[in-house]
């Protein structure tokens, strides 16, 4: 069984949506980093995704790219990744999803990456530079290993490669609510990004939750695209941001009411 389908099926007995949220391994250290995860689950987060950095991380914005070289700096790296996990799984059930970059998985080879962290307790994999042409093998091993493959689209992917993706996709696709990286702060989403929701999930069809990231900064972003259609809100820059300005443990308050905050919007009105 899947945590993560699980999760969902659980929150839409209940009328509500997921709040997915995100830490970056390592930063600000790998013991601030189990804080901030069980932070993150008080406040109410449903799903959480933990960034393995990377190097060259082409997906993210300036913020989460800060985080991941400071990591890096640190010296985070595979095996202090699983240590982190296993001590955050050994707390909770929440489902994680690693979130990280093809080439990790490749120098390593697909089945012994995917078997290594799936037996520290992740439980879904998200690879923005996995393209659907070229993840054959990879595919092949998420399932051997029983993990979710959760795919990324786009507000201009078109219906045809939506539903190819949503084929190969498992526990929620991932909708990039606006053009560009990670991290951005407008004050209100454009017409395209609600359009692009409603579109999405009418090809989806229900067979699979649709979850929605990129530029969500506090509640009223988040309802809005729940509003929408959106099964899921995803916000990751936004806590970075709140754990850059508190250093330390101070941030581990701040971040249970921020994320209160962004649960309290995922609820039944």
């Amino acid at each position: 069984m899947s945590r993560i389908r699980d999760k969902f099926l659980d929150l839409k007995s209940k009328g509500q949506k997921a709040l997915i949220a995100y830490a970056m391994a390592g930063y600000p250290s790998d013991t601030e980093t189990i804080g901030i995860v069980r932070s993150l689950a008080r406040g109410g987060a449903d799903i959480i995704e933990i960034g393995l950095p990377f190097s060259d991380p082409l997906a993210d914005g300036p913020v989460i790219q800060n985080a991941s070289f400071l990591a890096l700096q640190k010296g985070m790296n595979l095996d202090r990744f699983l240590r982190i996990v296993r001590r955050i799984r050994a707390e909770t059930d929440v489902p994680l999803v690693l979130m990280t970059y093809a080439n990790l998985l490749y120098s390593r080879g697909y089945d012994r990456f995917l078997s290594t962290i799936k037996k520290a307790g992740i439980d879904g994999v998200i690879i923005p530079d996995m393209a659907i042409e070229e993840s054959e093998g990879y595919l092949r091993a998420v399932r051997k290993n029983n993990l979710d493959a959760i795919f990324l689209i786009s507000p201009n992917t078109s219906p045809e490669r939506i539903r190819r993706i949503s084929g190969a996709s498992s526990g929620f696709v991932y909708l990039v609510s606006t053009y560009g990286t990670t991290g951005g702060t407008k004050k209100q989403f454009q017409k395209y990004t609600l359009d692009a929701i409603r579109n999405a999930k009418k090809i989806l069809g229900g067979r699979i939750p649709l979850g929605v990231g990129f530029g969500v900064n506090n509640a009223e972003q988040a309802r809005s695209l729940l509003k929408s259609g959106a099964d899921a809100v995803i916000v990751a820059s936004a806590f970075l941001r709140l754990i850059a300005k508190n250093p330390n443990s101070r941030s581990h308050p701040k971040i249970v009411a921020f994320a209160k905050s962004l649960k309290a919007s995922t609820m039944p009105e």
